[in-house]
C-alpha cells in the first residue's frame, strides 16, 4: 500500500465522480460526500458531520482548546499543522509550486486547486443546472442563486 505514494497506483475509484483513492477506506469515507448522510452529531450545538473526525475537530470550538500558538503574532490553533501551514505567512515558504506555469502555493489543496486552471477539470457540479466549477466554494456560491439566498446587503440602501 505504502509504494502506491510512489507509483501513483489509484486502484479504488468513486463512482460517482471518478475520484481515485490508494485506500480502500478512504474511497469509503469520500463516498459519504455524495449520498448527503451526516451521521455525527455535536451534543453541543446539534451541528452534524459526515465523518467522525470532523465531528471531533469542531467540538474544539466549544472546549476553546486552541493549544499551538504562533510566536511571530501569537494566533492560536488547533493542530500544529494548523500552525505550520500558518507560520509560512511569516516565512513567505511557497513549498507547492505548478509544474505547468511556476505559481507557488503554502497549501497542497491550492495547487491542487489552482492545477484544474491547466487540466480543465471541474469535478463540483450544480446538481439543478449542472453547471460545474473547479472549487467547492464556487459552487456554494453559484447555489445561492437556485435557493434565493442573499446573504449580503449593502449598508448604505439596504439592497
Amino acid at each position: 500500500m505504502h509504494q502506491r505514494i510512489h507509483t501513483g497506483e489509484r486502484p479504488y475509484s468513486c463512482g460517482i465522480c471518478n475520484k481515485s483513492f490508494t485506500e480502500k477506506g478512504s474511497l469509503k469515507k469520500h463516498q459519504c460526500v455524495h449520498d448527503g448522510e451526516r451521521p455525527y452529531s455535536c451534543d453541543m450545538c446539534g451541528k452534524s458531520f459526515k465523518l467522525k473526525g470532523d465531528l471531533k475537530a469542531h467540538q474544539l470550538v466549544h472546549t476553546g482548546d486552541l493549544q499551538y500558538a504562533c510566536v511571530e503574532c501569537n494566533k492560536s490553533f488547533k493542530w500544529s499543522g494548523q500552525l505550520k501551514v500558518h507560520q509560512r505567512i511569516h516565512t513567505g515558504d511557497l513549498p507547492y509550486a505548478c509544474l505547468e506555469c511556476n505559481k507557488s502555493f503554502r497549501q497542497s489543496g491550492h495547487l491542487k486547486a489552482h492545477q484544474r486552471i491547466h487540466t480543465g477539470e471541474r469535478p463540483y457540479s450544480c446538481g439543478i443546472c449542472n453547471k460545474s466549477f473547479t472549487e467547492k466554494g464556487s459552487l456554494k456560491k453559484h447555489q445561492g442563486i437556485h435557493d434565493g439566498e442573499r446573504p449580503y446587503s449593502c449598508d448604505a440602501c439596504g439592497k
